[in-house]
């Protein structure tokens, strides 16, 4: 029998693509979905274009924890208790949210609020497969991690891992589906349309997430990260700008890109710029590396969809390493298909 697995917060934008992905899935078994809102709405009335004949369950923790998998689509504080309990009846599971992120309690109580179960922080690991894929493999708690860290350390990594990082400067810039289904004055419609906004600014809550998993790199740097809000539905660009350390000689970058990322079936190297309709609906972070002579710095872009390897389809490739199944099943093709180097 496959693997029994329910989504958990079904209704919002990243738990209906999840169990969309889920539904399709050769070797996973959908279960059931919950949410908190729209309860007893099928998710295809909710969502057509995703075509998923369920409905959505008010949680029965009793019911819907009877599974061996789960992905949990909570806000940040909400789905720490959930993810407690269902850890308590050993379902393995993929959260979503930021509560377990960051290794630090007080590192999150400062950026988030007081953590909901510290106890279970020991055990996460941080769900990017390019970074701790041998962990994932074991692991009963993944920590899905944020959009906008994953396409910039996919993007910065290379050069973290060579002591090549010291100042970088991070525009980041995503669709509003980023700011979830619920639209603020700012993800309005027509406040969005034909605008761009800085957001977030100086204290976005991705920070620390990205500067805690460059330190694990080596590169122990406090980043300026500005994002942006700009009018498409879905997608996601970071523009990197890196200030090499004193006396740091920077080797040949596409070398160092194609070496880092030989291996990894969803990340694209790009000879020019990436824009997001390059990846869109898929699970690639699309990534393009140059050096400014002038300046001596570095600039690095990274394309990904902020839905998908920004979270549901990357969510499900962390499932897939969970239980032992190829990293593409369920979520379309890699990039380095054509290497023939999809697992």
């Amino acid at each position: 029998m496959p693997p029994s697995v329910s989504v958990f917060g079904s209704a919002g934008f990243t738990g209906a693509l999840a169990a969309r992905l889920l539904d399709r899935h050769p070797s996973f078994e959908l279960v059931a979905l919950t949410a908190r809102s729209d309860v007893g709405r099928r998710l295809d009335e909710l969502y057509p274009h995703h075509r998923v004949p369920r409905e959505l369950e008010a949680l029965d923790i009793d019911r819907h924890g009877e599974v061996e998998a789960a992905v949990v689509a909570y806000p940040h504080g909400a789905a720490a208790p959930l993810v407690a309990q269902l850890r308590a009846r050993e379902v393995r599971v993929v959260d979503l949210s930021a509560d377990f992120r960051l290794r630090d309690p007080a590192v999150y109580s400062r950026w988030y609020r007081e953590h909901q179960a510290p106890e279970l922080l020991a055990d996460a690991v941080y769900g990017l497969p390019e970074r701790y894929r041998e962990q994932i493999r074991g692991a009963d708690l993944v920590a899905n991690p944020g959009c906008y860290p994953t396409a910039t350390l996919l993007a910065l990594a290379p050069l973290a891992r060579e002591g090549l990082i010291g100042e970088v400067i991070v525009d980041a810039k995503s669709g509003v589906s980023g700011a979830g289904r619920t639209p603020s004055e700012k993800t309005h419609f027509v406040t969005a349309d034909e605008n761009v906004n800085a957001y977030g600014v100086p204290h976005h809550r991705h920070i620390p997430e990205i500067e805690q998993e460059l330190a694990e790199l080596g590169a122990n740097v406090r980043i300026t990260f500005v994002p942006h809000l700009v009018p498409l539905d879905q997608g996601e660009l970071v523009s990197c700008y890196v200030t090499l350390p004193a006396g740091a000689s920077l080797p040949d970058l596409d070398g160092l890109y194609a070496e880092a990322y030989a291996d990894e079936p969803f990340v694209e190297l790009a000879a020019g710029p990436p824009g997001v309709r390059d990846v869109r609906e898929t699970n690639i972070c699309r990534i393009s590396a140059h050096h400014d002579e002038r300046t001596g710095r570095v600039i690095v872009f990274a394309a990904i969809d902020n839905l998908w390897k920004g979270a549901a389809s990357q969510a499900v490739q962390n499932l897939n390493v969970m239980f032992g199944l190829r990293e593409a099943e369920g979520i379309g093709v890699g990039a380095s298909e054509q290497r023939e180097a999809i697992r």
